[in-house]
C-alpha cells in the first residue's frame, strides 16, 4: 500500500501514482515536511518539477498545516517499499510539465476553505471535509477542455475512472432525495436501502470512510445533503414497474433479463427481501448519462466494505454490446419514468474497449 504505480485513465492520457513510502530512493524518504506541504498545496515536487493535477493539489490546497504535518507524519512512519512508478503515458506536447504552470494560474486557487458564520459548526467541518481532503468535486464536478473544474457549475456531475459521479447538488438523479441520515449509512457501508450501492471508484471510498472517525463521516452527510438543497427531508417517489411496457419497447431485453436478471432483480426476490434497493431506486439507471448502468453490466459490482453488501458478476462475457442495450433499454423502461437512452450500443462498445486496455 502506499507503493503507487497504479495507472490512471485521463482524457489526456495514462498517469501513474507515486510512491509515497519513505523509501529513500522511490519514495518520499528524502522529503522535509515542508516539501510534501508544497506538493499537497501547491504542486510541485521536492526537486521543483510542476506535478499533474492527477494529485488533486486544487483541493488539497485548502487543507490546514496541522492536518499536513499529520499525513506526513504518517507517510513517514508507514514500511518502505522500493518501486517505481511507470512513466506517464500523455497525449503530446502534455508531457512537458513547464506547461502545468497555466493550468495553475486558471484553476489552482490557494487558501482556506471559509468559514460560514450562519451555518453549523459539523456543517461547516464537512464543509472542510468535502471541499479539502474528500476532494468530492475532483469526480462529481463537470470538467472543461483543459481538465479544470467548471467552478459555475461545481458538483453537477463528473467522470471518474470510466464511470458517472451522479450529480451532487439539486439535479441528483435518485428517485428519493437523499437526507443525512441515509448519506451516513451510504458513505459507511456503501449501500443505502433507499437508493443503491457504491460502484466503480467510489467503493474504494467507501472502504476508507469504513474507518473514518463517525461524526466526520456525519459532518460530510450534513454538508453534501446541503449541496443537493435538502432541507425539507425525505422526497418519495411512487416506485416504477412497468414490466408490460417494457417487454412491448425491448421484447429481447425481456428474454434476457428473465434469464440473467430475476433472480435478484424481480419483485419478491431474496435479496430484496434483505433490504438490498431495489432497480427502482438506482440512480445509475435513472440518470441521463447511461455511463456506470454500463459499467455495472460489463465490470459487475463488488461489495466495497469487508466483501459484506450487494455483489453483482460481470456480464461482459457473457453479453455481447447488443445484448447489454437491450436488457438496460428493457431495465429502464420497466423501472423507471424516464425515455430511452439514445445511441447505446456505441456507447457500450466504447466502455468496452476502453475496460479492455492494458
Amino acid at each position: 500500500m502506499f507503493a503507487g504505480a497504479r495507472p490512471l485513465e485521463t482524457p489526456f492520457g495514462t498517469l501513474f501514482s507515486n510512491n509515497i513510502t519513505p523509501d529513500p530512493e522511490t519514495g518520499i524518504g528524502r522529503w522535509s515536511e515542508d516539501a510534501f506541504r508544497r506538493a499537497m498545496k501547491e504542486g510541485v515536487s521536492r526537486s521543483g518539477e510542476h506535478l499533474y493535477p492527477a494529485l488533486p493539489y486544487e483541493h488539497f490546497t485548502h487543507v490546514s498545516d496541522d492536518d499536513l504535518t499529520a499525513l506526513y507524519a504518517f507517510f513517514m512512519t508507514r514500511r518502505p517499499v522500493r518501486q517505481t512508478a511507470p512513466a506517464n503515458r500523455l497525449i503530446f506536447p502534455l508531457g512537458f510539465r513547464p506547461l502545468l504552470a497555466g493550468w495553475k494560474l486558471l484553476f489552482l486557487h490557494e487558501g482556506p476553505t471559509a468559514t460560514e458564520a450562519a451555518k453549523s459548526p459539523e456543517w461547516n467541518r464537512g464543509a472542510y471535509l468535502v471541499e479539502g481532503l474528500g476532494h468530492c468535486g475532483g469526480c462529481h464536478s463537470p470538467r472543461n477542455l483543459a481538465g479544470g473544474e467548471v467552478r459555475g457549475r461545481a458538483y453537477a456531475g463528473g467522470l471518474a475512472e470510466g464511470w458517472r459521479a451522479p450529480a451532487l447538488d439539486a439535479s441528483n438523479p435518485a428517485a428519493r432525495r437523499w437526507t443525512v441520515a441515509a448519506l451516513e449509512q451510504y458513505l459507511r457501508t456503501g449501500i443505502s436501502p433507499e437508493h443503491s450501492a457504491a460502484a466503480g471508484p467510489m467503493g474504494p471510498v467507501v472502504e476508507s470512510l469504513s474507518q473514518a472517525p463517525p461524526a466526520d463521516i456525519r459532518a460530510i452527510a450534513v454538508y453534501v445533503a446541503s449541496l443537493m438543497g435538502n432541507a425539507g427531508g425525505p422526497l418519495t417517489v411512487q416506485a416504477v414497474d412497468q414490466p408490460e411496457r417494457a417487454a412491448k419497447l425491448f421484447p429481447k431485453g425481456n428474454q434476457l433479463f428473465a434469464g440473467a436478471c430475476v433472480g435478484c432483480h424481480a419483485r419478491g426476490a431474496p435479496m430484496l427481501a434483505q433490504g438490498r434497493p431495489g432497480l427502482g431506486l438506482a440512480s445509475s439507471l435513472r440518470d441521463d448519462d447511461p455511463t456506470s448502468a454500463v459499467q455495472a453490466v460489463l465490470g459487475g459490482i463488488q461489495p466495497p466494505v469487508a466483501r459484506r453488501g450487494p455483489m453483482m458478476p460481470s456480464f461482459a462475457s457473457g453479453l455481447n454490446d447488443d445484448q447489454i442495450g437491450q436488457v438496460l433499454g428493457y431495465a429502464r423502461a420497466r423501472f423507471t419514468d424516464r425515455a430511452p437512452w439514445p445511441d447505446l450500443a456505441p456507447k457500450i462498445a466504447k466502455l468496452r474497449k476502453e475496460g479492455a486496455k492494458p
